[in-house]
């Protein structure tokens, strides 16, 4: 296992996003698809996707705190793992980026921490031949 990525979220994206292309040196890049209608962006370290920066909503004193939204850890194994979390009754969501070949599980540590286990697999088509 390895650390695959960090999300942050805030309400200054763009501030945020310069921050770490000055600081640290990253660069903006591509998202997938299924989630570009979430505000936001990636930033890139040696061409993988490393700072995930989605926005958060909230003014003035109900705003939400900014934070580290969740941490995704690189995983083998999709469907063992997914079992392994049936076997355990861990709750999980799934989200498939076809256009990356990257399947994803989310699950919440016993605290609440949001987890992100990202698997490089290509994702199964529904009919024989797509």
């Amino acid at each position: 296992m390895q650390l695959d990525h960090v999300t942050i979220r805030t309400a200054d994206i763009d501030g945020t996003r310069a921050f770490f292309e000055t600081v640290f040196d990253l660069t903006i890049g591509e998202r997938p698809a299924a989630i570009r209608h979430i505000p936001g962006c990636w930033l890139y370290a040696e061409g993988k996707p490393i700072v995930h920066i989605i926005g958060s909503r909230g003014m003035g004193f109900e705003r939400a705190a900014e934070a580290i939204d969740h941490v995704g850890f690189r995983l083998e194994g999709y469907a063992a793992f997914r079992a392994r979390l049936d076997r355990l009754a861990i709750p999980y969501s799934t989200m498939d980026l076809t256009d990356i070949g990257e399947r994803r599980l989310f699950l919440r540590a016993p605290g609440g921490p949001l987890l992100e286990a990202v698997f490089s697999e290509p994702v199964p088509t529904l009919y024989p031949g797509e």
